[in-house]
């Protein structure tokens, strides 16, 4: 059975049977978890060896774990900084903020490795342009050319611990006040205008970069839907002109952002149609149960083997994580980023 194209939530710390029923149909091929999935280490690691046992091939697992405001796992994992600590670090040294990114890289995907997860949803490229509160610290830099070379240092730390890289949200969402989980937010700019936005996307790109999520954004100047659902955006942009061959996510198509494309099955439908390959169903299980029901059979093994690609590589036990000498350097790294700046008295 090939991994199918929804990715579905659930719900507590264990499997129920209703879940594993879900998690058996074709349509599903990933699953999120959440912090309400998680009390403790070994627990987490239970359940994510249940939910890959359920089928062959087994199911993806994913998390956001970006660090600051958006670390699903946190009592017993490194607590992490937001992204734009990496920045400030570039900005003080670029060569430390280049190794820092590539040392808190490696230090979440091995941490997440080591319980079983296959990727986190990171890293976020989204350009700060000071207007976007739900991005705002996720964001590397203000810097077309500063969050390239970081979030590729990142890439490149990620791959180090075994995990594929997603890089959010394309083509991007820095520009926007509206937050896409509430309201469908407009970026009025020509495609000549997103340059920027799309340069550290160029960048990854051409070092590899296995998979990208899309925003439920509208750019009217290129297309008329949001970008999730957009063949514009792409089939166009992203697989024509950028070239990428990984893996497409939609962002939640639960989220408000997604409300403007049609119900839960059109928004399916048309994301499927634009190129989208996974499509995250989250928090909403009613939406789950109608694509389930209603969305049809999918055969597409070329989307079925981009996805197979994110597993993650290799995979340490935590005892041996923790006692290597590669976690303890990224720790110390950790810790030195997260004191307060000397004050410096002229």
């Amino acid at each position: 059975m090939n991994l199918g194209p929804l990715m579905v939530d659930v719900q507590g710390l264990e499997l129920q049977p209703d879940e594993r029923e879900m998690l058996a149909h074709p349509l599903v091929g990933s699953v999120i978890l959440f912090a309400r999935n998680y009390a403790e280490p070994q627990q987490l690691a239970r359940l994510v060896a249940d939910i890959q046992s359920v089928r062959s091939p087994a199911l993806i697992v994913g998390v956001d774990q970006e660090g600051g405001r958006v670390q699903r796992f946190r009592k017993g994992f490194s607590l992490l900084p937001p992204l734009r600590r990496i920045g400030h670090e570039f900005d003080a040294q670029p060569k430390a903020g280049l190794s820092l990114a590539r040392e808190l890289g490696w230090l979440m995907a091995a941490e997440l490795r080591a319980h079983g997860v296959d990727l986190s949803f990171a890293p976020v490229v989204d350009l700060d342009y000071g207007v976007s509160e739900v991005i705002g610290d996720r964001s590397l830099h203000s810097r077309a050319g500063v969050v390239g070379q970081l979030a590729v240092a990142y890439m490149h730390g990620m791959r180090d611990a075994g995990m594929a890289a997603t890089a959010k949200h394309f083509p991007g969402h820095g520009a926007v006040v509206a937050d896409s989980h509430h309201a469908l937010p407009v970026d009025r700019r020509s495609l000549a205008d997103m340059e920027p936005d799309l340069a550290p996307y160029r960048l990854l790109i051409e070092n590899g970069l296995p998979g990208i999520m899309v925003a439920h954004v509208s750019y009217p100047a290129i297309d008329e839907v949001p970008a999730s659902a957009s063949s514009r955006w792409i089939r166009g942009i992203l697989r024509g002109q950028l070239r990428f061959q990984g893996v497409v996510f939609a962002d939640d198509m639960s989220m408000a952002g997604a409300a403007s494309i049609g119900g839960i099955v059109e928004r399916a439908e048309r994301a499927l149609a634009a190129g989208c390959d996974v499509l995250p169903v989250c928090n909403h299980r009613p939406s789950v149960l109608a694509l389930l029901d209603g969305l049809g059979p999918r055969h597409d093994p070329v989307s079925a083997l981009r996805l197979v690609r994110l597993r993650g590589k290799g995979q340490m036990t935590r005892d041996d994580l923790l006692a290597s000498a590669a976690w303890k350097q990224c720790r110390e790294s950790l810790e030195r980023c997260l004191q307060p700046p000397a004050l410096s008295l002229s």
